[in-house]
């Protein structure tokens, strides 16, 4: 059996030359290690219950082309704050298990980890005037048209009398809640919160489309007073564009002969004026009601989250959002500019080795020609999600191509990636067999060299293989997504308006 772990491989000065404090790294390196110890007969690596003395510097380290990829990973992607949010529990049992040579029993609580995170539920509440478009904006926050299948019910009059809560249609641990009106009989000011079960929702949204009246001032004081955030958006502003557009000739002229330009009004069209002038009326009128420094969003249905401030507010939510439900709402937002893209990756990457290490668990099957044992299933949930996340699948890339008016074969064009439809199990192995590299090449012989009876050795140098072979797969994949998505994204954007501000 395979000699204790030697507790210098777990100092922290063993390898912070390299890793900082990251010791999830180590769960790599050990294989790595068991590997490279039996291809050079390492003298720490033995048969016996006696522990042996390690070098307190890893001189092999630098020499094995994996460790040296592990190194720039490491530099690049693996910095403390880079990790997911695990908590300090779940921490201390993964560590125990790779101090123990436990393997499964680390994979295992890796699992778990990621079976929690797919629980975590987000939910957004909107609310304000009756009217003032709320439905509309759940359908646009959800990615659905008003009279899609599953949108939320449209009419002249206040339709929503009770807290309605609507899924995210791909992802539904996102819930947007369409609240009654504050101004409805039914519901006052004082009561509201107790109402609508305020404690259930994650935050709020107050919409207004002409100006914002004392209830909402009210209710957002309320809000804030119960340590809860709040965001105040003006609704409609596509119309109120175009109404003063109509005041300027085709050369963005003012019609009205011998009329002056005013201190609200040029005498040449400029919508960025208009928007401004639009946000200052309602911000002096919030503050006007007791609303310290508010912030207005403005926004319009169509092209939501491309027009206007919709981009900047769904960044607002994003960047406010504490860190473990960050994930979530990345997930369903789409990807409107190459921050938001940025964002993905990055909370994306915080999770591979999670799912390398995970995916090494008691499912693992080991794979024709690769002497390693993977669960397969966790790589092709895996990158299914990327693809998704990324919108690179049939039904994103065509709401995609409708959106700009241009046919989806443009926006594909380039796409490197399978779609989301394209994963299987066959492309996962096809992928596993071109990612294990040149180190795929002594694996055979090494696993041939090793006695039947010393099963348990055999195990943890495929595991030497298996980890590092499936952590290169999925960051790989997903950095190849985030480029296709890239690719999309600027051609979906050339020859639009929305390029100058997204395209950042």
């Amino acid at each position: 059996m395979v000699s204790t772990w030697p507790a210098s491989l777990f100092e922290k000065n063993c390898f912070s030359p390299y890793l900082g404090s990251n010791w999830l790294l180590l769960v790599y390196l050990y294989f790595l290690r068991m590997y490279q110890a039996q291809l050079h007969r390492c003298p720490w690596v033995c048969l016996s219950e006696a522990p042996v003395e390690t070098p307190s510097c890893p001189t092999w380290f630098t020499g094995h082309p994996l460790a040296a990829a592990a190194m720039a990973s490491a530099e690049a992607h693996l910095e403390a704050e880079a990790l997911p949010h695990i908590s300090d529990g779940d921490t201390n049992e993964i560590r125990a298990a790779v101090e123990k040579g436990d393997l499964r029993a680390a994979a295992t609580k890796a699992q778990e980890i990621l079976a929690s995170e797919e629980q975590i539920q987000l939910h957004i509440a909107v609310t304000g005037e009756s009217g003032s478009g709320k439905s509309s904006f759940v359908n646009a926050m959800r990615g659905l048209q008003d009279r899609e299948e599953g949108a939320a019910e449209l009419g002249v009059m206040e339709t929503t009398m009770e807290c309605s809560p609507y899924p995210h249609p791909q992802h539904s641990h996102v819930t947007v809640w369409d609240l009654p009106g504050i101004g409805a009989p039914s519901c006052t000011p004082d009561t509201y919160l107790k109402q609508v079960h305020f404690d259930r929702y994650d935050f709020f949204i107050i919409i207004s489309s002409s100006r914002f009246t004392q209830n909402a001032a009210t209710l957002a004081k309320e809000i804030q007073a119960q340590g809860k955030r709040f965001y105040f958006v003006r609704s409609k502003v596509d119309q109120d564009v175009s109404n003063e557009r109509r005041l300027y000739d085709e050369e963005g002229v003012l019609k009205a002969k011998g009329k002056q330009a005013t201190e609200t009004r040029s005498q040449r069209y400029d919508e960025m004026a208009v928007l401004l002038r639009i946000r200052q009326d309602c911000e002096r009128k919030l503050a006007r009601l007791g609303i310290r420094s508010p912030q207005v969003f403005l926004v319009c249905r169509d092209d939501f989250s491309m027009k206007y401030d919709g981009p900047r507010l769904l960044k607002t939510f994003l960047d406010d959002l504490p860190s473990e439900k960050k994930l979530s709402f990345l997930q369903c937002l789409a990807i409107t500019s190459r921050e938001v893209l940025r964002k993905k990756k990055e909370e994306l990457m915080k999770y591979v080795w999670l799912k390398s290490l995970a995916s090494c668990g008691a499912s693992a099957v080991p794979i024709p020609g690769l002497s390693a044992a993977v669960d397969i299933a966790i790589l092709v949930t895996s990158l299914k999600e990327y693809c998704r996340t990324f919108g690179l699948s049939e039904e994103s890339l065509q709401k995609l191509a409708e959106q700009v008016n241009k046919p989806v074969k443009e926006l594909t064009d380039g796409i490197k990636t399978p779609l989301d439809h394209e994963i299987t199990k066959d492309l996962v192995i096809k992928l596993l067999t071109q990612s294990i590299g040149g180190a795929a090449k002594n694996l055979p012989f090494l696993l041939k060299s090793i006695p039947t009876f010393l099963g348990p050795i055999g195990s943890l140098v495929s595991a030497a293989m298996a980890f590092p072979t499936t952590f290169f797969l999925l960051r790989n994949f997903l950095s190849d997504a985030a480029d296709d998505a890239e690719r999309v994204l600027q051609k979906a954007l050339e020859g639009t308006t929305q390029k100058s501000h997204l395209w950042s």
